[in-house]
């Protein structure tokens, strides 16, 4: 069973842990290299869970760490879903899903009507998990990426009005 825990900065040892793991297990997939975060100490941890507004989740299965995600607002009515990363043990199992969905939600309890993300070009599976939630592919031009060349891929997921109403 996957199990959904909103961490706050109290929490850091476990997000430190998660967020290395993903570091470790997909370098390819993120902005931020491992050697950015590795020695991070108590103060950088705790400060990227106090930044004001942020969700930060973590998802674990029969008690082991299996997933992390994070909801950031970016600008009004705009929230960006960043930092999704699912254990290789617990893939297949809808931690990703259920990570997504919590995100999703929280955005449009904060009155969002758009939630983003940015992923790598060529990360075709992160592409097909976002699709399957309603994201969609935009011309928007994304972060340069460290060759300096590519840039990010930017997905965009509309949040309805009437949804935010409970209607």
């Amino acid at each position: 069973m996957v199990r959904l825990r909103v961490v706050t900065a109290n929490d850091w040892p476990l997000w430190r842990e998660a967020r290395l793991a993903a570091l470790t297990d997909a370098p390819h997939a993120f902005k931020s290299l491992l050697s950015d975060w590795h020695r991070g100490g108590e103060e950088q941890w705790r400060t990227r869970l106090e930044t004001p507004g942020t969700y930060n989740i973590l998802a674990s299965v029969d008690g082991r760490t299996a997933g992390m995600a994070r909801g950031v607002p970016v600008d009004t009515g705009v929230c960006e879903l960043r930092s999704v990363w699912v254990a290789p043990d617990a893939r297949g199992l809808g931690v990703a899903d259920r990570l997504i969905a919590a995100v999703e939600t929280w955005a449009r309890r904060s009155g969002a009507t758009t939630l983003k993300l940015a992923v790598f070009p060529g990360n075709e599976p992160a592409v097909a998990l976002y699709r399957r939630h309603g994201f969609a592919l935009t011309e928007q031009r994304g972060d340069v990426l460290p060759d300096g060349v590519t840039r990010e891929r930017v997905m965009t997921l509309l949040l309805p009005s009437r949804y935010l109403s409970g209607t």
